[in-house]
């Protein structure tokens, strides 16, 4: 199979870049061609491999380096038509052991994977923070949902992953058009399009937070960014804008440790 994986790493995220394409050549899809599709301003990232492919993207600033990312993967759409399947990553994830066919999803499986989020694996709906004001096309409302899903990893059989793609683009661009930013930018709109999929779901041990007390044995661990200055230094934003994801974070951490 021919493996198109997703990568955006503008700015000073271009860090995590080196770890991730080494652990990812070590242990993802082993027996299978991958390429991997860079959308960075970063200069000292090299494309003289045959299958890493520099896209150049300019740090949009937080949170649309995020937020758009669905728009950065359309404009190379073309390309990606040329895949069997496609997989997107976030910056900061590093691969620990094999990862293989098991994130193969099926037709029947509407062709996507999802992995649930690690602070909500064992939550239920009325603890997830699903993006609630009808304004937004990102909305799910009260009562609806079984899971909630990380915005760091998903992909599926190319055709369905591009048509997520142009659709999520689309209600981004809509809800910005509203001024409307859901409340976990990518991640609500992620959310709010597989509601009603049936998916391929992984579990947390493919997105497992650094140092988090989960019930999981780690096949791919998501980096705390504070050991690499932290969301302020890597975001370029100023302290107050970060304070409250800051506070997020921990008060998530306290719930998943049962405190």
């Amino acid at each position: 199979m021919k493996i198109a994986v997703l990568y955006i790493c503008t700015g000073k995220y271009d860090i995590f870049w080196k770890g991730f394409y080494q652990t990812s050549e070590k242990y993802f899809l082993t027996n299978h061609e991958k390429h991997y599709f860079v959308f960075t301003d970063s200069t000292s990232i090299s494309d003289d491999h045959s299958r890493i492919h520099k896209i150049h993207q300019v740090s949009l600033g937080w949170p649309y380096n995020t937020l758009m990312r669905f728009k950065f993967f359309q404009s190379i759409e073309n390309e990606l038509k040329e895949f069997d399947y496609i997989y997107f990553f976030n910056s900061n994830m590093r691969f620990l052991s094999n990862v293989g066919e098991e994130v193969f999803p099926s037709e029947e499986e509407d062709g996507l994977l999802a992995v649930l989020h690690p602070g909500y694996f064992n939550k239920t709906e009325k603890d997830f923070p699903y993006e609630r004001s009808k304004r937004s096309l990102a909305c799910i409302r009260k009562g609806e949902g079984k899971h909630y899903y990380m915005g760091g990893f998903n992909g599926g059989i190319a055709k369905d992953f591009l048509n997520l793609i142009n659709k999520l683009s689309q209600n981004i661009e809509t809800d910005l058009s509203n001024n409307i930013i859901a409340v976990w930018h990518d991640e609500s709109h992620l959310n709010a399009y597989l509601l009603n999929k049936k998916n391929r779901i992984l579990s947390p041990a493919y997105g497992f937070g650094e140092g988090w007390p989960l019930p999981f044995e780690p096949k791919i661990i998501v980096l705390d960014k504070n050991k690499f200055g932290g969301h302020h230094f890597l975001r370029e934003t100023p302290p107050q804008k970060t304070g409250i994801v800051r506070k997020v974070k921990r008060w998530l951490y306290q719930k998943v440790k049962g405190n």
